[in-house]
């Protein structure tokens, strides 16, 4: 059995005037082209035949009785399921064509009476390529979006996988570091400890990011000291800082705050972990919290790293964004934590950003509500409950 290919049906067009000769003269032309044409003498009939069958072009003349051309388009545009198809305007030389009218209420293009039939069959044919290859476009865009949906569907099941095995080989290199080893065996069994607990923070990022993603994960909202969470984080680090100075700037007067803690940690850890990785051993980290205004706080971590170039500044949040620090093999994040750490902020109804200087370091800050996201405001893919 052999299947034959089927040929492209010819374009479709409507062409839509309330003169006769017009339609005759337009559908005739267009027919020897070897279009499919279709006629309406009226902007209702000319509705009517664009619901039944949409076509892949319309010819539209201007001025007719009850509906003119200028309010058949309108109505066209406001219908999604038929904004798409291109409208060209038909005017008489002797009328008066109000060009941006045309244009403001979704027009393409124009063409004037008397037709000369060569710039019709240009401008005609010249649309329903561009429509062509809207179209194409907007297949190759869907078919990317399916791909990318199932390439996330996949590394969330492979990651989730990851985790429990992951956290057995932890338990025992923990288990392992608490014997007496030589000192060799005990230095490569704190850094295989230290390695697997950074991969499975990576995983609980990358599972939590598809989480907030989805809106799948609720806040735990309670009061917080931001004091003892910020002293929790540095210390959680303090094995990775070397010789490097971590200060904590405390406020003279204790900010209240309502957020959820686990999350907020998790930042603050990321956050410093990242300006470890990029501050020399010798260097300062400062960590503070200010006040923003009445309702906010603003919470930073400054380093005296390689900075950022001012291009790579909103890429370092992006989903797996890497940018190398100049003249450095290294790169920001691993594409997933500040991503976290965006997500996790803007979930708050707060927003994060970073300030750089190339040669002098960075400043990543966010800033949070004093009282948690707004009821029934824009608080980022999650919801919110309080503890």
């Amino acid at each position: 059995m052999t299947t034959e290919n089927k040929k492209p049906q010819p374009a479709s067009i409507l062409v839509v005037d309330d003169t006769l000769a017009n339609l005759q003269l337009l559908a005739g032309l267009l027919k020897d082209r070897g279009y499919r044409v279709r006629v309406a003498p009226s902007g209702t009939l000319a509705l009517q035949a664009v619901h039944a069958e949409p076509p892949d072009l319309i010819l539209l003349d201007i001025n007719m009785p009850e509906l003119n051309g200028y309010e058949v388009c309108e109505r066209l545009k406001a219908d999604p399921q038929l904004a798409e198809i291109p409208v060209l305007f038909i005017s008489a030389l002797n009328e008066t064509l109000d060009k941006v009218k045309a244009f403001g209420v979704g027009g393409v293009d124009y063409i004037t009476k008397p037709f000369q039939f060569e710039e019709v069959e240009a401008r005609v044919a010249t649309h329903l390529e561009l429509r062509r290859q809207k179209r194409e476009l907007k297949e190759s865009n869907e078919r990317l979006r399916e791909l990318e949906r199932l390439r996330d569907n996949l590394v969330h099941m492979i990651v989730h996988d990851m985790r429990s095995p992951l956290m057995v080989i932890s338990g025992h290199l923990e288990l392992m570091a608490m014997e007496p080893l030589p000192a060799q065996a005990a230095q490569c069994a704190k850094k295989a400890l230290a390695a697997t607990r950074t991969l499975i923070e990576m995983v609980s990022s990358m599972l939590d990011v598809s989480k907030m993603e989805a809106g799948q994960m609720q806040l735990n909202l309670s009061p917080c000291d931001w004091a003892a969470l910020a002293g929790d984080a540095l210390r959680t680090l303090d094995p990775l800082k070397r010789n490097r100075q971590l200060l904590l700037e405390v406020p003279a007067t204790p900010i209240p705050l309502t957020c959820d803690a686990e999350l907020i940690s998790r930042v603050m850890q990321n956050l410093l972990a990242n300006a470890i990785k990029f501050t020399r051993e010798d260097g300062t980290i400062r960590v503070g919290l200010v006040t923003a205004g009445s309702a906010a706080v603003r919470v930073f971590v400054e380093d005296n790293g390689p900075g950022i170039p001012p291009e790579y500044r909103e890429k370092v949040f992006e989903k797996f964004g890497q940018v190398k620090a100049p003249g450095q093999r290294r790169k920001y994040s691993t594409g997933l934590g500040l991503t976290f750490c965006k997500l996790a902020v803007e979930a708050h109804g707060g927003e994060i950003g970073v300030e750089s200087e190339v040669g002098r370091g960075s400043t990543f800050w966010f800033e949070l509500p004093l009282h948690g996201p707004s009821p029934g405001g824009t608080a980022g893919p999650m919801r919110a409950q309080a503890a």
